[in-house]
């Protein structure tokens, strides 16, 4: 008999899944090991747990590592049960959820337990753009088993977990308490690497992720019934200011959004809404930041940064190799500037344009204030082949703000007039109307519609329906060299 107590690993995935729906694949293995006395220790399900259930109807694969015997530590049959379960799932064409609490490479192991290492993450680069996958991190991920969280496309960390490859006080000059690196609040905040939230929390966001996902890369199913009026004006959409995650939701199905990575740079929103049913990628620049409760929370220039432009490229990417299309809300006036930002800013925005010049799903963007520079261009602008760009009546769309464009055009004019003040402000009003206004971008092609605010949605609805049959190739090749 094995021991199928209720541990936290069992808990989880009852928790997880539809009730009565998981079946465990592999309960009877064990450490296969005899080195270090192995053989006279018990090592049931050799800590982890394995199988296949359901969400809300949606088959899922699932491994849940068991704290409890041996710390959850992988060795070589533990690595070789999760590689079972991603087998199946790659025949099935269904995601894999992995639930963490890991001490990391099992030392009496040794080898065996780093040649597990390395068949887990083959079998994830290969399921990678194939099958969703989902990490959620609830004790410790540290050394080798850091490295799985990245190779998946959600993670998802609970409050006092812990992620690292090297632990805070191996790092020399710090200490857990100046800098705790392994903390859940820095891997979201400052490292980009998860979300964060409650054991509940977070197995409730991976229901819902899994409810609105295709099941794998040729799936056409991310998609339910509508049960929002498809016309719905949405006065209320101008009152969210620079809040693009706060419009997204005005414009969403019954106000559905969501966000990825909300804590890592919050001056570009990523997530999923839905439009007429459909899952559709957001991205968006945002200037402010709301609380629930109505509070301005942030306040951001409208510049893409180095971690902006990555985390947007990223969710681009595993949009188009899952087929779910992408809108996008621009309002950008150019690159953030710091020394800092200057090492990988040109890198970072490069990679979010190769992103979207390579994604053939359908591509919307909506112009909803300033758009100047090539960081506009890099925000899936026409030139990068969006299908659609729509932009608002106020939107404007240039070179550079027209009040510097004028100190440049107009500078002898500006110079020589008595009141400096007022010419350049009529300089700038004329640089705007011929050369940085929606009405200009849209007069050369540059934009296809300027629409009403509050009948966005309906636009939106109507674009992606448009869209929905769109077939597009590129050249024959490998990979992107980049």
């Amino acid at each position: 008999m094995t021991n199928v107590s209720m541990s936290a690993a069992r808990k989880r995935i009852s928790a997880l899944l539809d009730e009565g729906s998981f079946l465990e694949i592999g309960a009877l293995v064990t450490a296969r090991s005899t080195d270090f006395n192995m053989a006279a220790k018990a090592v049931p399900t050799d800590g982890v747990i394995t199988g296949y259930g359901s969400i809300d109807g949606n088959l899922v694969y699932v491994y849940s590592q068991d704290a409890s015997v041996l710390g959850g530590s992988l060795g070589e049959m533990h690595a070789a049960k999760i590689k079972r379960i991603y087998d199946l799932a790659m025949k099935m064409g269904a995601p894999v959820i992995g639930l963490i609490d890991c001490a990391g490479l099992r030392l009496q192991e040794a080898l065996d337990a780093l040649g597990g290492f390395g068949s887990l993450y083959r079998v994830q680069c290969d399921a990678s753009g194939v099958i969703p996958q989902i990490t959620a991190i609830f004790g410790s991920c540290g050394g080798g088993m850091a490295l799985t969280p990245f190779l998946t496309d959600f993670t998802f960390m609970e409050e006092k977990a812990r992620l690292f490859v090297n632990a805070p006080n191996t790092l020399a000059g710090n200490r857990t308490d100046k800098c705790d690196t392994a903390s859940a609040a820095y891997q979201s905040g400052q490292a980009g690497s998860a979300d964060v939230g409650s054991e509940e929390e977070i197995l409730e966001r991976i229901r819902t992720l899994v409810s609105i996902l295709p099941a794998n890369n040729e799936d056409d199913m991310s998609y339910d019934e509508c049960l929002d009026d498809l016309n719905r004006l949405c006065p209320e959409i101008t009152s969210c200011g620079g809040d693009t995650g706060r419009m997204l939701s005005v414009l969403s199905d019954n106000g559905f959004f969501f966000e990825v990575r909300k804590d890592y740079h919050p001056e570009m929103a990523a997530g999923f809404i839905r439009l007429n049913g459909v899952t559709v990628g957001a991205v968006a620049n945002r200037t402010e930041l709301y609380a629930p409760e109505g509070e301005k929370i942030g306040t951001y220039e409208a510049r893409l940064t180095s971690g902006g432009c990555e985390k947007a490229a990223r969710f681009v990417r595993f949009c188009d190799a899952f087929s779910i299309p992408v809108l996008t809300l621009t309002q950008v006036t150019g690159f953030f500037a710091s020394v800092e930002e200057e090492r990988g800013i040109a890198a970072a925005a490069a990679r979010l344009t190769q992103a979207f010049a390579e994604a053939t799903v359908p591509r919307v963007n909506l112009i909803v204030g300033q758009a100047y520079s090539s960081a506009f261009l890099a925000m899936n602008s026409k030139a990068l082949g969006a299908d659609l760009v729509y932009a608002w009546p106020g939107a404007s769309v240039g070179v550079m703000e027209p009040e510097a464009a004028a100190r440049v055009m107009y500078a002898d004019e500006i110079e020589g007039a008595e009141d400096k003040a007022k010419t350049l402000a009529e300089a700038a009003k004329k640089y705007a109307e011929l050369q940085a206004s929606a009405q200009a971008a849209a007069a050369r092609g540059y934009v296809d519609q300027i629409i009403p605010e509050e009948a966005t949605r309906k636009y939106l609805v109507g674009a992606f329906e448009m869209l929905f049959t769109k077939r597009d190739s590129r050249p024959p090749k490998k990979h992107s060299a980049l």
